[in-house]
């Protein structure tokens, strides 16, 4: 049993969401101006929704608590008990909600091989899963969900052309598409477009304000101006009822004003990638802030690391680390003079 070095200052490369609110941040937060979200609106939230949907090119949009509530008011709107719908392989609405697709929202996941790339199934294999109308006793798939970028691929990027493709190829079925785009903002950034240009044709899509944005908590749903009148109850049906939401809220325009520092970010995962192979590392090249490190033995490597004041997480068939704003370039560096004392996983 390893014990890890108490001399060490630990780096946390575990996620983008362990991130601090800046002093901006936080000065936003004491000050913001709130009022009851449940009963009549609350003034800060309504200026964080009106801007997320500007950003998206869609009609409106709602705060929620988590990026789970919102994946969940997206499927619970688009399925009726029953249904099947279609997601890449290893998508975090199918392997990391505690089956909320199929426990609230009625659905059953049919999981497509990422046949055109990391994380992104092809329209054909979105054609062929959606089949034809059945029987009435036979499954009926109404709903694609894309994600973007795809996590379990290692924050893998969809670019725009194959985002309309798939887009058109659900409409040529006949299904609903949700985007979740807890880290869209990272795809835009990697590709350098606008967000929109990646949620064009969607029916609904989630973002997430405090992956890599900085937010201490907060995700936005949003779609048509119907759709969001209808996500107003399945909020407040699943808990999401909120109060003074505007403190949040503050957080989370001031998280859009840090998108920009995205791309430092995806700099230094690409130099720590780069770092760990000069190490002898087996590294999957990242595309965004997620650098995938493939092993067969993931516990004791993430022991070791953390023995040198490191701290990553088992994910997958390997380990994962995260870049964010709360790490520099001396840390990177710092990340890899401790991972050249660990030896080089196989």
């Amino acid at each position: 049993m390893t014990t890890q070095n108490t001399h060490l200052r630990s780096i946390d490369l575990r996620s983008d969401t362990v991130t601090r609110p800046s002093p901006a941040m936080r000065e936003a937060m004491a000050g913001a101006d709130v009022g009851d979200d449940v009963l009549d609106g609350d003034p800060t939230l309504a200026k964080l929704q009106a801007r997320v949907a500007d950003l998206l090119g869609v009609e409106a949009a709602l705060w929620t608590p988590t990026g789970c509530m919102a994946n969940t008011i997206a499927l619970m709107h688009h399925l009726t008990r029953g249904d099947r719908f279609l997601a890449p392989v290893g998508a975090h609405v199918i392997e990391a909600e505690l089956g909320t697709s199929a426990w609230l929202a009625g659905g059953l996941p049919t999981p497509l091989a990422h046949d055109a790339g990391p994380g992104r199934p092809s329209p054909g294999a979105v054609l062929a899963a959606a089949g034809t109308q059945g029987p009435y006793f036979g499954l009926r798939t109404s709903l694609l969900c894309l994600e973007n970028t795809h996590n379990g691929a290692g924050g893998a990027v969809t670019p725009v052309d194959e985002h309309a493709a798939l887009v058109a190829a659900a409409r040529d079925a006949g299904l609903a598409v949700h985007l979740d785009g807890a880290r869209i903002w990272h795809a835009a950034t990697a590709l350098e477009v606008p967000v929109s240009a990646l949620t064009a044709g969607v029916d609904t899509v989630s973002v997430c304000l405090s992956k890599g944005l900085g937010a201490p908590m907060g995700s936005v749903v949003a779609g048509s101006a119907a759709f969001v009148d209808a996500a107003w109850r399945l909020r407040k049906m699943l808990g999401g009822g909120i109060r003074q939401g505007g403190v949040v809220g503050a957080a989370g325009l001031v998280a859009l004003d840090q998108a920009g520092d995205l791309a430092g970010d995806h700099a230094r995962a690409a130099r720590l990638a780069s770092g760990l192979q000069e190490l002898g590392w087996p590294v999957i090249a990242p595309d965004t802030n997620i650098v995938l490190v493939p092993t067969s033995s993931p516990a004791p490597l993430v022991a070791s690391l953390l023995d040198v004041g490191v701290r990553a997480v088992p994910f997958g068939p390997g380990v994962r680390f995260v870049t964010h704003r709360d790490v520099d370039d001396t840390m990177i560096a710092t990340v890899l003079d401790r991972a050249a004392a660990v030896p080089a996983p196989a």
